[in-house]
């Protein structure tokens, strides 16, 4: 069976991602015929700290975002690492290509190059075993379905519009089931599209497939949201709790510990900034909250999380940009209780299985999540079956790169059948419920 696994040939193409702008995707074909592909994603809203995304800068193709110098990596010296090397070590695979790179942040050969790389190699091993990916990643655990954290309502650097904060989720966690959570959250997704219409807002989307209409803050589109919610026949706090991503890395002023809002021109330090997220926590059931201060801000962070860490999930993305070694420096100074596993910040499949791994044994949740420019590659949807994760973050369910994911979720829970787990608010971990 080994020699059926080796690789034989590593094919990449240059394509387009949900946003019209150029990506990586691979094929891994091994030697006894199965092949893998893999498509790589792009964020908008990227931490200072991921691994390098490698674009040619050629004004005169897709505006200099054109990806053929890593497609041609791929094809040459990561290729040339891979030929012959058994697919199902993945260990072995991630290795070797960053070897090839031989630089931290994959800014020699390129991140892309290398994640879709990693996964082609990855999903070609499973194929070859007969087996779905999550069930090759996960094993015989593989059977929790993750609490769709759905972004309905876009500000940031997602939208065109005049709200700071990227992200507004709706978390079904009274739902029974993943299908029945993504039939609630679906319901209020179309109950928020007539409120706004009928209060002559627009109902656009932004990049993720949220709304995007201009207005007067943050408490104005939660109430829009809470006011969705009832209007499908929910209950906040019993049936929907809310998830907020700031993104307040696009906020510094330039000074540390200083914070501007580029829409709304307000102005707090850290402490204000702690103050600011705590009163909206308390008056509302926002449970989770993504990059609440800046990926450098470590005494904010320290603060944020001693105010609220016991009773809200505090997710890291820029903050932690699924790198073990900034996870494990957010541990050791009581910095956030949360991780976003993103797997382009860090590169390679196995360093965001180190990553999830490391929160978990942490006590600290881990978020399998999508970036705001995306493929219909569903690879999230059965790394967060695989690995447990209990949440996943895609976006609205109005775009079909989005609805991929939950749909090939739809599909896992039917293959899993009875012995499906749904967490519902134990997703969250104790104590953060």
């Amino acid at each position: 069976m080994k020699s059926e696994l080796l690789i034989e040939q590593v094919t990449g193409r240059e394509i387009l991602d949900s946003r019209g702008n150029p990506t990586v995707e691979a094929e891994v074909r091994l030697k006894g015929g199965a092949v893998g592909r893999a498509a790589v994603p792009s964020g908008a809203s990227t931490g200072e700290f991921e691994a390098l995304e490698l674009r040619d800068g050629d004004p005169g193709r897709y505006g200099g975002k054109g990806v053929r110098k890593a497609v041609e990596n791929l094809e040459g010296p990561l290729a040339a690492a891979l030929r012959g090397k058994c697919a199902a070590e993945l260990w072995a695979v991630d290795e070797a290509m960053q070897a090839a790179d031989g630089t931290q942040d994959k800014s020699n050969l390129g991140a892309n190059a290398i994640l879709a790389a990693s996964l082609a190699s990855a999903r070609a091993a499973a194929c070859a075993y007969g087996m779905p990916f999550y069930r090759f990643l996960g094993g015989a655990a593989a059977d929790t379905l993750p609490v769709p954290m759905m972004n309905i309502l876009n500000g940031g650097a997602h939208a065109a519009n005049t709200v700071d904060v990227q992200e507004f989720m709706v978390m079904p966690v009274g739902a029974s089931s993943f299908s029945e959570g993504l039939r609630w959250c679906a319901e209020v997704f179309h109950a928020l599209q007539t409120l706004l219409r009928q209060k002559g807002l627009a109902a656009g989307v932004g990049d993720e497939g949220g709304f995007a209409p201009d207005l007067a803050g943050d408490e104005h589109a939660i109430e829009l949201i809470l006011q969705a919610v009832e209007r499908a026949g929910y209950e906040p706090e019993r049936d929907f709790v809310l998830a907020l991503d700031a993104a307040a890395s696009e906020w510094k002023s330039g000074r540390a510990g200083e914070y501007r809002l580029p829409k709304s021109g307000a102005a707090f330090t850290s402490a204000q900034l702690v103050g600011h997220w705590t009163r909206l926590c308390e008056a509302y059931p926002v449970r989770s909250l993504e990059d609440g201060l800046d990926e450098e801000d470590w005494q904010g962070w320290q603060q944020l999380t001693a105010a609220l860490g016991g009773r809200v999930q505090l997710v890291g993305d820029d903050l932690f940009v699924t790198n073990s070694a900034r996870l494990l420096q957010g541990i050791k100074e009581g910095c956030a209780n949360s991780i976003l596993i993103k797997l382009n910040q860090i590169g390679t499949l196995t360093e965001t299985i180190e990553a999830v791994r490391l929160a978990q044994r942490a006590g600290y949740t881990a978020i399998a999540s999508h970036r705001s420019g995306e493929t219909p590659d569903t690879t999230i949807a059965d790394l967060a079956v695989a690995l447990g994760t209990g949440q996943i973050k895609t976006g609205a369910p109005s775009r079909g790169e989005r609805v991929a994911k939950y749909n090939r979720l739809l599909r896992i829970e039917q293959e899993l059948g009875a012995a499906a787990r749904w967490p519902g608010r134990g997703a969250f971990g104790w104590g953060r419920g």
